[in-house]
């Protein structure tokens, strides 16, 4: 055997490869289990990992990353890195039951509106797509949606099949349902708290996802009556926290994740939109709404930081136009950023509790 066999021993590199950080998972891979296989074929090392998030262009970031780390055993050998998604099933609140044909139900809050909240939800949405995961999102805004508009969808009515259940419409790979869909786009929705919300539990159950990996919800600016409600009858798997890095949006942001603590839905992290803006004239950086805000929330509250999205037109117009970014600009900077959040926020659902209620029988009790 030659020298490149011989320092590529298997052993040494599944032992230095549980050892690597995987920067989204935020823990070693052996901690995480997804190391599946590591075999030597000749000069060639095959590594299999399953990871419990969409994984399908992870390797172009993480192929050479591992390179470098595995180099003191490689010596020559050439690391064949193949990816490999399961996503299972998460748990949710401990009174309520998971969504037939939804494995994770993922909720997009924040304390108030105007931080971006629907254009995150729409493309985080957009990146697990694109990642190989199958997504649905619920536009749960009852007075203002949006989605109709920033998917591409606006003046489409979802259909039925059976008179009874509602089949989503699609657009760029994700299953989207929204009270916008029912209504004329200037209609205003003059509907008290249990109104909105029953319309909203109404349009979760009775659409027929036909299978999802994630469902996103879009959820209503705010943490009052109706944002409550849903925590309490929404079977949701993690939460996503949405804010500006200025005082005043954090403070709501607070109360937001306050509100999910406070109904047992586990908090993934925040994401600070409009972190910053770079001039595509001159590339001046500038922190318009201030700095730093998001990363301190997440310091004081103990979750992650999933991401600092940047304030830029492109975004706006995307939206606007029914082509979100990571859809409209797959390669650009901005989608990257969308991807990188997207990628942060599963990697953390997938080292959350699993949900294994399915798994065991059901006990009746006949009288004999």
């Amino acid at each position: 055997m030659n020298s490149a066999n011989s320092a590529a021993d298997p052993a040494a590199v599944r032992q230095l490869l549980g050892a690597y950080e995987d920067p989204y998972l935020g823990c070693s891979l052996e901690e995480a289990k997804v190391v599946s296989a590591v075999a030597l074929d000749g000069l060639s090392l095959r590594v299999e990992l399953s990871f419990g998030f969409p994984c399908a262009d992870y390797a172009v970031e993480l192929s050479p990353a591992l390179e470098a780390h595995l180099a003191p055993v490689l010596s020559g050998a050439k690391l064949d890195l193949r990816l490999r998604s399961e996503i299972t099933p998460h748990a949710v609140q401990p009174t309520l039951k998971r969504l037939d044909g939804v494995k994770n139900i993922v909720a997009v809050a924040s304390g108030k509106g105007g931080v971006g909240k629907s254009t995150t939800a729409a493309n985080l949405a957009l990146a697990w797509a694109a990642q190989g995961a199958r997504v649905g999102l619920l536009d749960a805004d009852i007075y203002g949606p949006s989605q109709p508009q920033m998917m591409g969808l606006a003046g489409r009515r979802p259909t039925s099949s059976d008179g009874k259940r509602l089949t989503p419409l699609s657009a760029h790979g994700v299953e989207v349902m929204s009270i916008g869909f029912m209504i004329d786009v200037e209609q205003p929705m003059a509907w008290r708290g249990p109104m909105a919300t029953q319309a909203l539990t109404q349009l979760l159950g009775d659409t027929d996802w036909g299978g999802l990996d994630y469902l996103v919800i879009d959820m209503p600016p705010g943490t009052g009556d109706i944002q409550l409600t849903l925590c309490q009858r929404v079977p949701v798997s993690g939460a996503i926290i949405v804010t500006t890095p200025q005082d005043i949006a954090l403070l709501d942001a607070r109360k937001g994740l306050k509100l999910f603590e406070k109904v047992s839905v586990p908090v993934l992290g925040i994401v600070e939109n409009m972190s910053v803006h770079v001039c595509s004239s001159c590339g001046h950086v500038e922190h318009i709404f201030g700095s730093g805000g998001g990363a301190r929330m997440a310091s004081d509250y103990g979750v992650a930081l999933l991401g600092e999205l940047p304030l830029d037109l492109s975004i706006r117009e995307n939206a606007d136009g029914g082509t979100p970014t990571v859809v409209a600009e797959p390669d650009g900077p901005c989608a990257r950023a969308y991807r990188q959040t997207a990628r942060r926020a599963a990697a953390r659902l997938a080292r959350l509790n699993k949900d294994y209620s399915r798994a065991f029988p059901k006990i009746t009790v006949e009288a004999t």
